[in-house]
């Protein structure tokens, strides 16, 4: 479906001008080429395509607008057409010539004359040929319009790119253009400079519309009406790749990458576990990644163990095998040697999960474990943990470890991606397996052979079977015997947590042997592609619908060297078979009573699907054309060689072709015939309206001719031979469609961002302006996506998965449109940076939604075969070259010409194998439905016949079967190979022999070979002649093929080492063009070298291809500049090209050589070095004995060097070291090369603009900003309030002074106020790590808001809006609940006045930028040694290190520069730097602790020790080690004496020591002192935040903060320090003020000047010209590098080094860091009474329930010393009496709230072993029984820093004390000392309920050591200090030794009531009967009256 417009011309123009037309339908312009001078006509001639997705409607408008084109102001519009489409729409063609309207709608004299025509899409209107535009017999009925300026539509369908307005200037030399790769995109290479799309046949001579410096009159053609800052032009740059439509980009990364094995470590923390459900347990953890397992140790009779044990896993694998395993920790109940135990519950995740995680790990997060046997048990427990997947060179950042004090909060960290909601359900994952088809033949027995023979028994040699895995559980469907097409229909249901952890389903389809089982074929179905976890999402759901699945190739053979890429390792090369299957996910209701709880994988049989459910079989018809195949590798040059093509099986030699089973019985035979019936040769099927065409499917084999001594070509000159397949496959296009919409939309961004990342690095201006057009052009790509799909909404899309794929896709690119318009309008200059992130966000994205997890055609692979031999094989995805009339949804390389780079199968390609090129071929390839059929030739270069075979010969519709060319044109190449740099070392000598092949066609060349050199200069012009390329000559100008470039090292011996590769494509000049600017002569550029997937240096080169027309060469432009005679027949780069040069000097200073490595054996012992850059260079002097002293004697050298002026195009600086030897013999040690002179480019200062303001006075404000707020005394500043808190510390200080002599503090204030005596260092090391934590905490929320702020702005506008304001307040929310309210600040902050230092937690080298601020540290490389090196780290490539620095200037200099004071022309721009002879220092190294260790032991611990070496010195502190500690706190200080030079690299280890043995190396890590001592930052001894002269923070340097000052103002010539009254100091123009007095131990105040001082000393970054930061106190946290595991870390290391000159005075004593010693605590604890306890026995003679309760208590991690109380017999209320004492001694770290225990691990270990433990009192509730175990009924557990108040009375105590902690007052024994209440016992009921099982009334009391010898108690109620005996009722006493008592007690007090009653009805009745007794006889004495 198009319109195409064809503007003829314009007429009755007024005047002479310039003239332009804009053509614009749909929102989508068009411009013409601007016609100049043009008088009364313009013939514009141009022919103009829209494609349209949806039909035009009848009143639809084009509209044409003529302007006069100005180049500096904006075009002045003539007038306008516009004209409904209605008559278009009817009658398909329409020819008009109208006049023009003006803007006030009246008509004008001029008059246009036009013809549009409109095909529809069902073809009814306008099917027209090429021939039918008379005018334009060029013009092919694709004709891409020239790209519109203003993109509102994107998608160009011939992927012309951001293409460029006609005759784009190619910007000059201001605008080099540097290339980077993007990820596989070829960006590498500039493909074309800028010329305009193909249709443009414009006059040759017509100048080009942008010159370079009309970048800001971007308005040019755009009427005026847009601002310069709204226009996307794809033309802003000349970065953009112009390809035109006839070729595709080629991909330049060679290497697979898949497969590859590599290292990985996984380290996973367990920490605790929490709420275990059942009682009284003995858990343990197993810890399980793939088929590892380790445990944990068993922690007795808790449900809530506390382990902290660390493990780690090491895997060597590919990566696709290591993010499939399954980690899963379950935690099993009561394990011994003798019993497996029982599992509690499990948790499992695969490591893929992990690894997706920012920072590649979880930590401190709670994992939910559950029961995987039974689905109705709810939650098992919490299990807390860190878990992190390294692998090599990704560094983790640990979050800093200290205490951690704050309450868990379990449910808001638990273990889980984000967006995994916290309750997971059970799920039903059905897999339905169908049928499969296409198997290869697999059992090549010799038996199935000879069977064969014997038998005649021709059954299908496969059996297979299904086998599918997912989180760990495998199912197998059952085995088809002999079926190449075997049918299961069997479902295999797995039962798993929803949403899984686990990313992949695996599927296999695997061949039955007896032997062992071999895959056939896999296919990974990841689950994020089939669901969406969206509110609109929908579950995973797939199919049902093909799979493809790629392997090995399909020769049979015994051992099948691929066969890991059946297992889906690595990409496969070939198709092995597609599998029907569907998935579906049930959620399941656990409530149900009928649910079947097991979790077994079970295999059912399945209702077969029908056989159209997967879409209509359709026939597909591939053609291909090879075009050329050069570049092929010399080992096959002397075979012939073929080229076979395959789709499935189709085209596949070995298995034949045979035709589907067709359900239309079109001829009436019953199908079984038919199935069977071949293709090949059989003549059945008439009814074909081909003829009958068969398939060919491979080339004709031919013999090679040689190019050169690399490689060979085919001689496809003027015969293209041709290929074509016809297949059936079910119609699912539509999938493929969309994704190549999607495909397109991405491609263009990709292209886009690299362009605005050239922008930023080759610093062009206005990158803006590019990023606002890539997002203009990626919203109107997405809106047009939603219209296009859109209209797909209402076919059947075949599968649920469909639907809502399209569903998902179309809101996910309507948002990403609306977010991009939104987008748009926020860049600006400095949001560049953050917005380019979220950009690439976008891109990510795309590229996830591209890809179709239901397949439909499979891959076609393009094989070449030599002698029948498999040798080298090209993979094309089929939706890349998928035929559709719809421009956007073909695919990108569909009927173009494409350059593809064979290459080696499986493992052969690993390494350099895969790096040389095996061919290179120009292929066309055309695929789509063979009713479609028609132009499957048009976008072949133009100018061939077609050869057919006999039958098809006059058929049109036949394809060729080879095509030749009649029209060939000739050209010069000429490569302008200017200079290589940064190329790879292939030489031992760390050097490399380069020289460079130029491959065009079947021609190459060789530049000349420079030796030794790493950045060569060639210089060089390579001049191809008689190059002949076939096809139409403008074809030619737009789409010459590419030019391969190949950098080789010569070797004297043997074949040239293979260097990298890059692609370049030329600028081309017909034979009719001038040979002018802008486009000629061509620029320098950069081009990527690549080396496999790695970077290898880049080329700076210039290629231009020019025709030879009817005159022969004589009209060339003719090669002038110097031809160098010197160098032979060498041509130089011509002037026009080379760039210009400018006189600059280099300075080097040199400072010598460090750590270098022996040289064949030998040491070095006279090393110089050499410099050279651009040819020139300058020699160090000799350093006579390297040992002695390793610094030059010599500092500063210079050398003068032309250097081109453009910055960017410096060549590299080469630092090389030799060494001297005996007989003038030199020996090279290493080399390297400095790639940029940027950042030692000297630019002279600009005298107007001085940047520090030199005049008046400048007070610095000295308000310390407020100290970050612990968590406790964070005040809530809201964003937007104006609360400032300022602290005035001088006065705070004196406050507290006075308190302190006063002595007379409340007792309140006593409590917050920091005891001075009892701080020491440790105390300002913790409260520096809480300000850490907090500043880390503060950075986070700022980010998170930022973020969320970010995202509310993007969100504007449309629905997110309100969600996303309520989510940025919850964060607010939370914190307001944790920090008091402002007005309890002041109290707080006196408790917190405790000097801090700074903790980093990285190397200060980090901070401080490597303490290069004058000295630079260059590392010398050697080159490679053996084969295996080429993925050597360059750690391991390091020889030695040379120190020095690099200045380059233009010369001459400035005067002032000169003419400065002290100015010494020795030392040129190196001024005022130090002596470099040795000088002796004392160096002091302090070791704080170490963290996460990786452990060295068996156990999974190790036992360290520091171990510290520098020069000669070497200290093993080995008998200090610290047993089984994986975190060891080591709290040392070493001092040693060191000379630097010769001894400046401290390497401070940490050793694990062995009792057998040597001692293993954990970690070292390396410290070079000497920069650190001669930086300006004054790294040698940290600046403390205060001065002080006694006390935990004392000064520790030997210089007092003023002389220290002094010396700094002096070095750096600044006027100061100048102290003056009122605390003042003035240094330069800066003013300081402080307190002025400082007071000794004794309180005596003096007067001083260090506060002060030292107060500038902080602010020194402030100081005009000679500020810089210094370095403060503080701790730095180093990374620990085991050299056997390079790159991954084995554990950090917390440290810091003092450095003090020994000529000085000497310093003080270290500070005392040695660990502090736990403190020796005695808890009390008494239990009073219990009551409410749950009754468990019922009694023997009554039948009522009772217990005999008692009180178990210990403290944690001592289980060993459980106290017991007595027992209460018989309470039959739950009320027992006790008053019992339990004494728990502990030793407590106050700092990190832990208890410290020692003991043994068990009775064969050697020592003791410290651990750290959360303080915790545990009391249970027991039952006492006789005879057998006692029963447990309830348990709480209090820590002892934060637990609720008691209860006053028993009714008060609820379960709202253990479950609602948060609201509950909590209160700290060791703050409190004694507490007393009533606390709930608590259990799990049957349902997992907690309930309240007792209630306790107890008393906690804590004493210091000296406090408990000072008043003792006893245990339980002995002396001293006993409690009196309970008051217990008689009846709590055993029944059977006083059975009386019980008697009279049962008597007494249950029945006294009953009995009394009895008693009483007794009396009555008896009363009754005498009554009844005695009445008649009484009644007879009445009557007779007796």
């Amino acid at each position: 479906m198009a319109l195409l417009l064809q503007l003829r011309t314009v007429s009755g123009l007024r005047g002479k001008a310039d003239r332009i037309a804009k053509a614009a339908f749909r929102g989508l312009s068009f411009y013409t080429r601007v016609i100049e001078n043009c008088e009364d006509e313009a013939r514009f001639d141009e022919t103009f395509r829209w494609p349209v997705a949806s039909s035009i409607d009848g009143n639809e408008i084009l509209e044409i607008q003529v302007f006069n084109y100005s180049k500096v102001f904006t075009n002045r519009l003539i007038g306008t057409f516009r004209m409904v489409l209605q008559k278009v729409v009817e009658e398909g063609q329409v020819e008009v010539t109208d006049t023009l309207i003006d803007d006030n709608n009246s008509a004008i004299q001029t008059s246009i004359s036009i013809e549009i025509r409109y095909q529809a899409l069902d073809g009814t209107v306008g099917a027209w040929n090429d021939k039918e535009f008379l005018e334009t017999p060029s013009v092919h009925s694709e004709g891409d319009g020239r790209y519109p300026l203003e993109t509102d539509s994107l998608l160009s369908g011939h992927r012309q790119g951001l293409d460029i307005s006609p005759g784009k200037s190619n910007q000059q030399s201001a605008e080099r253009t540097f290339r980077r790769a993007g990820k596989g995109v070829f960006s590498a290479m500039k493909l074309g400079k800028t010329r305009p799309s193909k249709d443009d046949h414009r006059k040759q001579d017509e100048p080009a519309v942008l010159e370079a410096e009309d970048l800001d009159q971007k308005a040019i053609r755009q009427g005026g009406r847009l601002e310069p800052d709204t226009i996307s032009l794809a033309s802003v740059t000349a970065v953009t790749t112009n390809v035109s439509n006839k070729r595709s980009k080629p991909d330049i990364k060679m290497e697979p990458s898949a497969g590859r094995p590599m290292d990985y470590q996984v380290s996973i923390t367990i920490i605790e576990a929490r709420q275990l459900v059942g009682l009284n347990m003995d858990p343990m953890v197993c810890v399980e990644v793939g088929e590892e397992k380790k445990y944990t140790s068993m922690k007795e009779s808790t449900n809530c163990p506390y382990y902290n044990e660390y493990f780690v896993f090491d895997f060597h694998v590919p990566p696709d095998v290591m993010f499939d395993k399954i980690i899963k920790l379950s935690v099993i109940h009561s394990k011994n040697l003798l019993r497996s135990g029982t599992l509690v519950g499990s948790f499992k995740m695969d490591v893929g999960t992990v690894y997706t995680q920012p920072e590649h790990q979880f930590y401190h997060k709670w994992a939910i474990l559950s029961d995987p046997e039974d689905l109705t048990a709810g939650l098992k427990g919490y299990l807390k943990c860190d878990i992190a997947v390294v692998g090599k060179g990704d560094n983790i950042k640990t979050p800093h470890k200290s205490n951690e004090t704050e309450e868990e909060d379990i449910e808001g960290n638990l273990l889980l991606p984000d967006g995994v909601p916290a309750e997971r359900q059970w799920a039903r994952f059905y897999v339905k397996i169908y049928r499969a088809e296409g198997l290869p033949r697999m059992n090549t027995s010799i038996m199935a052979n000879v069977k064969k023979a014997f038998i005649g028994d021709n059954k299908d040699l496969v059996d297979p079977y299904v086998q599918v895995v997912f989180a760990g559980q495998k199912g197998k469907t059952s085995v088809q015997k002999s079926s190449y097409e075997p049918l299961w229909n069997e479902q295999i249901i797995f039962t798993e947590m929803f949403p899984p952890l686990c990313k992949r389903i695996k599927v296999q389809i695997r061949d039955s042997d007896k032997v062992n089982d071999v895959a056939i074929g896999t296919h990974f179905i990841d689950l994020r592609k089939i669901s969406n976890e969206g509110d609109k999402g929908f579950l995973p759901t797939f199919g049902p619908a093909w799979v493809n699945m790629y392997g090995s190739t399909r020769n049979y053979t015994l051992m099948d060297e691929h066969q890991e890429l059946n297992e889906g390792l690595g990409e496969g090369v070939s198709f092995r078979a597609r599998l029907l299957l569907s998935l579906a996910v049930e959620i399941l209701d656990t409530t149900n009573p009928e649910i079947n709880s097991s979790t077994e994988v079970q295999v059912e049989q399945a209702p077969s699907v029908a056989d159209n459910c997967t879409g209509k079989m359709e026939e597909f018809f591939l053609f291909g054309a090879f075009l050329e195949a050069t570049m092929i590798d010399r080992k096959i040059g002397d075979k012939p060689i073929n080229f076979e093509v395959t789709i499935g099986n189709y085209g596949n030699q070995i298995d034949g072709m045979t035709k589907p089973i067709l359900q239309r019985k079109k001829e009436g035979r019953n199908g079984d015939e038919e199935e069977s019936e071949l293709l090949q040769n059989s003549s059945e099927d008439e009814g074909d309206e081909d003829g009958e065409l068969v398939s060919v499917s491979s080339s004709q084999p031919v013999k090679p001719l040689v190019t050169d001594r690399n490689y060979f070509h085919l001689p496809y000159f003027e015969k293209k031979p041709c290929i074509y397949i016809k297949s059936w496959w079910q119609d699912q296009r539509r999938r493929l469609y969309n994704a190549n919409i999607m495909d397109k939309i991405a491609d263009k961004l990709e292209e886009g961002l690299n362009d605005v990342q050239e922008m930023i690095k080759t610093e062009k201006p206005h990158p803006e302006r590019r990023l606002r057009g890539v997002l203009e052009e990626l919203s109107s790509g997405c809106l047009r996506f939603v219209t296009l799909a859109d209209k797909d909404q209402h076919h059947s899309s075949h599968t649920r998965l469909d639907r809502e794929r399209l569903k998902s896709c179309m809101r996910e690119l309507e948002n990403m449109g609306q977010q991009a318009t939104t987008l748009r309008s926020q860049v600006k200059k400095n949001t560049m940076k953050d917005k380019l992130k979220l950009v690439q966000n976008f891109l990510q994205k795309l590229r996830f939604l591209v890809d179709e997890p239901q397949h439909t055609i499979p891959d076609v692979f393009i094989w070449m075969m030599s002698n029948n031999k498999r040798i080298a094989y090209a993979r094309i995805p089929s939706k890349d070259i998928l035929y559709s009339i719809v421009d956007e949804e073909m695919g990108k390389d569909c009927a173009k010409v494409k350059t593809v780079f064979l290459k080696l199968p499986g493992k052969r390609g690993f390494g350099p194998a895969g790096w040389t090129v095996q061919a290179k071929m120009e292929i066309y390839l055309w695929l789509g439905l063979s009713k479609q059929r028609k132009d499957f030739l048009s976008g072949l270069p133009c100018g061939f016949e077609e050869k057919k075979t006999a039958r098809g010969q006059n058929l049109p519709s036949f394809p060729p079967i080879s095509l030749l060319y009649t029209k060939k044109q000739v050209f010069q190449l000429r490569a302008h190979m200017y200079q290589a740099r940064s190329l790879f070392a292939a030489d031992s000598s760390g050097l490399s022999d380069p020289f460079a092949r130029v491959f065009f066609i079947s021609q190459s060349q060789c530049t000349e070979v420079l030796n030794e050199t790493l950045c060569p200069t060639w210089d060089q012009l390579l001049v191809f002649d008689n190059v002949e390329l076939y096809g139409e000559v403008h074809e030619m100008r737009d789409d010459p093929p590419i030019i391969v470039i190949e950098i080789y090292d010569q070797d004297t011996v043997g074949r040239a080492d293979f260097m990298g590769r890059t692609f370049a494509k030329p600028v081309v000049k017909m034979s009719d063009e001038h040979y002018c600017p802008p486009r000629f002569p061509p620029q320098l550029e950069y081009y990527q070298i690549y080396r496999g997937n790695s970077t290898a240096g880049d080329l700076l080169a210039a290629f231009e291809l020019l025709q030879i027309g009817p005159g022969g060469k004589s009209d060339l432009p003719p090669i002038d500049g110097p031809t160098d005679m010197d160098r032979g027949p060498i041509l130089p780069v011509p002037l026009g090209i080379r760039p210009v040069l400018s006189k600059y000097r280099v300075e080097i200073l040199f400072w010598g050589l460090r750590d270098l490595k022996r040289v064949n054996l030998a040491q070095v012992d006279r090393p110089r070095v050499d410099i050279e850059c651009a040819g020139k260079g300058v020699q160090s002097s000799l350093i006579q004995n390297y040992k002695k002293n390793p610094n030059f004697s010599t500092l500063v050298k210079w050398f003068e060097v032309d250097l081109p002026e453009n910055e960017l195009l410096h060549p590299p600086l080469n630092i090389r070291v030799v060494d001297c030897r005996a007989f003038g013999r030199y020996t090279l040690v290493g080399s390297h090369a400095v790639s940029s002179l940027r950042k030692f480019i000297y630019h002279p200062p600009d005298k107007k603009a001085q940047q520090w303001n030199m005049t008046g006075e400048i007070v610095v404000n000295m308000e310390p900003e407020v100290p970050i707020k612990k968590m406790e005394t964070m005040v809530k500043l809201d964003a937007n309030s104006d609360a400032v808190v300022k602290v005035d510390v001088s006065e705070e200080e004196k406050e507290k002074k006075k308190k302190k002599k006063k002595g007379g503090e409340d007792e309140g204030l006593e409590e917050e106020e920091v005891d001075e005596s009892m701080l020491d260092w440790w105390s300002k090391y913790f409260a520096s790590i809480e300000t850490m934590k907090e500043q880390l905490r503060q950075q986070e929320a700022a980010a998170a808001e930022a973020e969320e702020k970010e995202e509310v702005d993007i969100a504007e506008g449309f629905k997110g809006q309100v969600k996303n304001k309520e989510k940025s307040k919850t964060p607010k929310d939370d914190k307001k609940k944790k920090q008091p309210s402002a007005p309890e600040l002041p109290e707080k902050k006196k408790k917190q006045k405790i000097d801090e230092l700074k903790v980093f937690n990285k190397e200060l080298e980090a901070e401080f930028d490597n303490f290069e601020d004058w000295l630079h540290t260059f590392n010398l490389l050697r080159g490679k040694i053996g084969d295996n090196d080429d993925n050597a780290t360059e750690e391991e490539r390091i020889v030695g290190r040379f120190k020095g620095s690099i200045c380059v200037y233009k010369v001459p200099l400035p005067d002032d520069i000169t003419k400065e004071a002290g100015y010494d022309p020795n030392f040129g721009m190196f001024q005022g730097i130090p002596s470099n002879d040795p000088i002796n220092v004392l160096v002091r190294v302090y070791v704080v602790r170490a963290t996460d260790l990786h452990p060295a032991d068996i156990n999974g611990k190790a036992d360290p020790y520091i171990a510290i070496k520098l020069g000669k010195t070497d200290i093993k502190d080995k008998e200090n080690y610290i047993s089984k500690q994986l975190n060891p706190v080591f709290g040392k200080s070493f001092d040693i004496e060191a000379t630097f030079p010769m001894e400046s690299m401290l390497t401070v280890a940490v050793y694990d020591w062995d009792l057998v043995g040597t001692d293993d190396l954990i970690g070292e890590t390396k410290i070079d002192l000497e920069n650190r001592y001669y930086s300006k930052h004054r790294a040698t001894c940290g600046m403390s935040q205060t001065y002080s002269i006694y006390g935990y923070n004392t000064w520790r340097d030997p210089m007092k903060p003023s002389q220290i000052l002094s010396k700094l103002c002096k070095d750096g010539k600044v006027d100061g320090p100048h102290f003056g009254p009122g605390g003042r100091v003035k240094v330069a123009n800066r003013v300081f003020t402080g307190p002025t007095e400082i007071e000794d131990e004794n309180g005596q105040k003096k007067q001083t000047d260090e506060h002060l001082a030292l107060t500038v000393l902080r602010h020194w970054e402030d100081i005009p010209w000679a500020g810089c930061k210094l370095v403060p106190e503080h701790v730095e946290t180093r990374p620990l590098l085991n050299p056997d595991k390079p790159g991954i870390e084995q554990g950090r290391l917390e440290m810091w080094v003092d450095m003090f000159p020994m000529d000085m005075p000497a310093p003080g004593p270290a500070t005392d860091i040695s660990p502090r010693k736990p403190k020796k605590y005695e808890l009390r604890v008494i239990v009073w009474n219990t009551d409410e306890v749950i009754l468990e026995d019922d009694d023997y003679f009554t039948g009522e329930k009772s217990s005999d309760i008692f009180v178990r208590g210990w403290l944690k991690g001592q289980q060993e010393d459980k106290q017991d109380t007595d027992v209460h017999y018989h309470s039959l209320t739950g009320e027992g009496n006790f008053n019992w004492r339990y004494i728990f001694p502990f030793d407590y770290l106050m700092a990190e709230e832990k208890i410290v225990i020692s003991k043994k691990e068990s009775m064969f270990s050697w020592d003791e072993t410290e651990y750290k433990i959360p303080a915790r009192l545990t009391l249970q509730v027991w039952d006492a029984d006789h005879f057998s175990a006692d029963d447990f009924l309830g348990a709480i557990e209090l820590d002892l820093n934060r637990f609720p108040r008691g209860a006053k009375t028993a009714k008060q105590c609820s379960l709202e004390m253990v479950t609602n902690e948060a609201e509950m007052p909590m209160i700290s024994i060791f703050k409190q000392k004694r507490v007393k209440g009533w606390w709930p016992f608590v259990a799990r009921d049957e349902n997992d309920e907690l309930e309240v099982t007792g209630k306790v009334e107890a008393e906690l009391h804590l004493l210091t050591e000296e406090e408990a010898e000072k008043s003792p108690a006893g245990l339980a109620r002995n002396e001293p200090d006993p409690l009196e005996k309970p008051n217990r009722p008689d009846t709590a006493f055993l029944w059977f030794l006083n059975p009386l008592k019980s008697i009279r007690y049962l008597i007494c007090t249950r029945y006294k009531w009953l009995i009394i009653k009895i008693l009483l009805a007794l009396l009555l009745l008896i009363m009754v009967a005498l009554f009844l007794y005695s009445m008649p006889g009484y009644m007879v004495k009445k009557l007779l009256g007796a």
